[in-house]
């Protein structure tokens, strides 16, 4: 193996750019096995401090990460040397953080066609079909999210682990992000945690609610007679889901409002939580086999819509690295459409 050089990047040319950027040629051959780093060259306000302290200051870096890339050979260095976490940094020194390159061992590849709506070296968002699992479960080993973003990037010859920012029901159609290393997957998680993701929804529900916007603030929790459902209850978590009537159909009864379509954002991210809450004030959605209740026509709606009439349209952050916010939509899938279109014309009474 070729010997760590130790460069001084500081010390290069500014025309030297792939040099500045990589180090020398022994050294690109070294990292082959790094993703690119997390660079930043230290401040006068950062002299004395820890190499801990710079990192957290200039990219919100978190412990866990650390205490990761520490036991790597090359995953902390000051000028293209390898130090200790606790090293202390001088003004202008270049610090460097790399973590090793990363796949996913116990998914197994399955090429797929993906709907590919945003992708660069750090993230992918891809509108995920109802029907698919996100990552592979008890039952669901094959014909998941993850096995075909898996082969994705094994046909494309990267090397990345499956990390979704969050996770659909496998009903459920719409957007999905997904991190390429584990420093966008913890600013995204924090993100998310913060409230800082704008994750909305549509739904076609029974009914029109009452008002025609709100929040609904029901907690939720696990049913303790059937620990697969979730029911909204005074000890569950606090639950937050904000609501906007959009459209409604009376399906050929001017006095009766059979369905709607709703626009829904996410202030937290309980399991099954639009389906609980609408649910919990009334309005199920159709096609919705965990939640549903009876209702006016719910038969012939039922069989045009298969699955619960839910889709992630709509998806924005902070991107990571750029710090500039993003937003992606997905239309409205072909069954959802279908549904609309046919309550539109007037339901046969």
């Amino acid at each position: 193996m070729s010997k760590w050089t130790g460069r001084v990047i500081k010390h290069l040319s500014d025309d030297d750019k792939p040099a500045r950027q990589w180090g020398t040629a022994e050294n690109r051959e070294l990292l082959k096995d790094y993703y690119p780093p997390l660079t930043v060259i230290a401040t006068p306000e950062d002299e004395g401090k820890t190499i801990r302290d710079v990192l957290e200051r200039a990219f919100g870096v978190s412990s866990k990460l650390l205490a990761a890339v520490r036991m790597t050979d090359y995953g902390l260095t000051i000028n293209e040397e390898r130090v200790y976490i606790s090293a202390p940094v001088q003004a202008g020194e270049v610090i460097r953080l790399r973590m090793l390159k990363e796949y996913s061992e116990d998914i197994m590849p399955q090429p797929m066609l993906l709907s590919i709506v945003y992708e660069d070296d750090f993230l992918l968002i891809v509108n995920k079909p109802a029907g698919i699992v996100v990552h592979p479960t008890h039952g669901h080993y094959t014909n998941t999210l993850a096995n075909g973003v898996t082969a994705y990037w094994q046909q494309q010859g990267k090397q990345y682990r499956f990390r979704p920012i969050h996770r659909l029901d496998e009903e459920t159609s719409g957007l999905v992000a997904i991190a390429k290393n584990p420093y966008i997957h913890q600013q995204l998680s924090e993100q998310l945690q913060q409230g800082k993701v704008d994750k909305r929804y549509a739904a076609i529900v029974y009914g029109a609610p009452i008002p025609s916007e709100g929040c609904i603030e029901g907690p939720i929790a696990r049913d303790p007679n059937k620990p697969h459902l979730r029911i909204v209850t005074s000890n569950g978590a606090p639950s937050k889901t904000i609501y906007e009537l959009k459209e409604s159909y009376c399906g050929g009864n001017a006095d009766s409002n059979v369905a709607s379509l709703i626009s829904l954002k996410l202030l937290t991210g309980r399991t099954h939580q639009i389906r609980v809450h609408m649910r919990s004030i009334g309005h199920p959605l159709i096609g919705d086999k965990l939640y549903g209740i009876e209702s006016v026509k719910k038969e012939q709606l039922e069989h045009l819509m298969t699955r619960h009439a839910l889709h992630a349209e709509q998806l924005g952050f902070y991107h990571p690295m750029t710090k500039h916010y993003m937003s992606w939509q997905a239309p409205m899938p072909e069954d959802m459409e279908q549904l609309i279109r046919y309550m539109k014309k007037g339901i046969e009474q």
